[in-house]
């Protein structure tokens, strides 16, 4: 999530949290960070003769990396290896992480942080939105700190994950997403990886699902794709590929 301060970010992420009925954990990045300030740390406990390994906030369901591009690229990097394989290596052991595992990480884009964040560290990211100010009647709202009494979904979380792997997808939908791949990496250095794609279908999945469908159509994927690519490619690159498509 890329906005300025004060708009909710962070209170979007705890709501997120607090819906779907899953653990949450915020860090606050900074330019002192270590690694194991986030995955965690193996200590020499006395009592018992032994190390052992104390585990960090990443062992959570969903994370908050907030401001992660004031961290430094070593401590950016904790995030990798946990949110490409949900899991985590500490002196050669490997820890596993939840099932539902998700991380958001916000960063202020007038700000443009200390330590910018490499591509492979955007590509793991499956989608940047921009929430913006909130319109007068729920600013409103908040002046009044209305509170909203929310439903706990976490039962529910498998059975529409595994309702949205069903979604059906017409052959012509892979191609429209891998055409948009093409011309990506035709108009840019770096173009969408295969992980992008991968994302591109998934949400768009996830999306016809939402909108009560059991298949994807063209303006699914149509209207994922800008939050899919903004991250990944320059600002408004998104734009030249679709004008791009239909030019073709």
């Amino acid at each position: 999530m890329e906005d300025v301060p004060g708009v909710g970010k962070t209170t979007l992420a705890k709501t997120l949290a607090e819906v779907f009925g899953l653990d949450f954990k915020r860090v606050q990045f900074s330019a002192d960070m270590l690694p194991s300030d986030i995955i965690g740390v193996n200590f020499f406990d006395i009592s018992k003769k032994e190390f052992v390994f104390k585990k960090g906030p990443i062992f959570t369901e969903i994370f908050l990396a907030d401001e992660l591009n004031r961290a430094t690229p070593k401590a950016q990097s904790a995030l990798l290896e946990a949110m490409e394989e949900r899991q985590v290596s500490v002196d050669g052991i490997t820890y596993f992480l939840p099932d539902d595992f998700f991380v958001i990480a916000t960063q202020n884009p007038n700000e443009h942080g200390i330590y910018p964040l490499p591509l492979s560290q955007l590509d793991r990211f499956g989608i940047s939105i921009s929430i913006g100010y909130p319109q007068r009647e729920f600013e409103k709202q908040i002046l009044k700190s209305q509170e909203v009494k929310l439903k706990d979904f976490k039962e529910e979380i498998s059975f529409y994950k595994q309702k949205a792997k069903e979604i059906f997808v017409d052959e012509k939908i892979y191609d429209l997403i891998l055409d948009l791949g093409d011309i990506s990496r035709r108009l840019f250095s770096t173009g969408l990886s295969t992980r992008a794609l991968l994302s591109l279908l998934d949400i768009s999945k996830a999306y016809a699902m939402i909108n009560e469908r059991d298949f994807v159509i063209d303006e699914d994927i149509f209207t994922i794709f800008k939050y899919v690519s903004r991250h990944r490619l320059e600002r408004d690159g998104y734009k030249k590929i679709i004008y791009a498509y239909y030019k073709s």
